[in-house]
């Protein structure tokens, strides 16, 4: 296999035009290359600089996670900190997870922040939002986003053994209003209220209705710590 390391956007799109397969640590695709057979070729983006920012609003897609630190808000760290183990932590990157992975720990953090990204095709930069990130797992070049009053995220394991622990973020921007997301499962719900205020109650009689009682028990921590009580 061939791994191919551009130095620009423009570099970056052709090694895709030219059908290199996006990679970052690899953690989540070196399993299955070695039972299926390695790609001819793959690009990695950690020499793109725009792929490796950190920090004034925006969070590159090639940045390792152990890189994720107090130059982005704290529940974009906490989120990137509290990822698999520290060996996991210093391999895999924040596109793999958000992009690549079905667990996208990152995720409730990135919708709380009201962030979109940036994305690299072979026909060059768009800017898209979460859901559409979502649903396609584009390559992604960045996470842009507009800096919060207060954030918050906890993540905590099910006491009943379950597998994927459930996440819960929150987050007040500079109009007041508060974002809320929470995974449970593979699942994620999300949820808003206006600067005018209103109870996270609210969300779970509509927008988070399906979320257990164990969920919303931790969001409204989130909610208590971002909104003061």
């Amino acid at each position: 296999m061939l791994l191919r390391l551009p130095t620009s956007v423009s570099e970056a799109r052709e090694c895709l035009a030219e059908g290199a397969i996006p990679v970052g640590g690899a953690t989540l695709v070196w399993a299955v290359w070695q039972r299926d057979g390695f790609p001819e070729q793959a690009v990695s983006l950690r020499k793109v600089p725009e792929a490796t920012a950190i920090g004034a609003g925006v969070l590159g897609g090639a940045v390792l996670l152990h890189q994720v630190d107090d130059r982005v808000p704290e529940v974009l760290r906490k989120a990137a900190k509290g990822v698999g183990t520290g060996s996991v932590r210093r391999t895999a990157t924040v596109g793999g997870n958000i992009a690549g992975s079905s667990l996208r720990d990152l995720l409730p953090a990135a919708i709380v922040l009201d962030a979109w990204a940036e994305v690299l095709t072979a026909d060059g930069v768009a800017e898209v939002d979460l859901s559409e990130l979502e649903a396609k797992a584009p390559v992604l070049l960045a996470l842009r986003w507009r800096e919060p009053v207060k954030g918050a995220y906890a993540k905590v394991a099910d006491p009943g053994g379950g597998e994927v622990p459930t996440i819960a973020a929150a987050a007040v921007d500079t109009e007041g209003v508060l974002r809320v997301a929470v995974r449970e499962g593979y699942e994620l719900s999300r949820g808003s209220l206006g600067a005018e205020g209103g109870g996270v109650e609210e969300l779970f009689a509509g927008a988070l209705a399906g979320v257990s009682e164990g969920g919303r028990e931790l969001l409204r921590e989130q909610v208590a710590g971002v909104r003061g009580g």
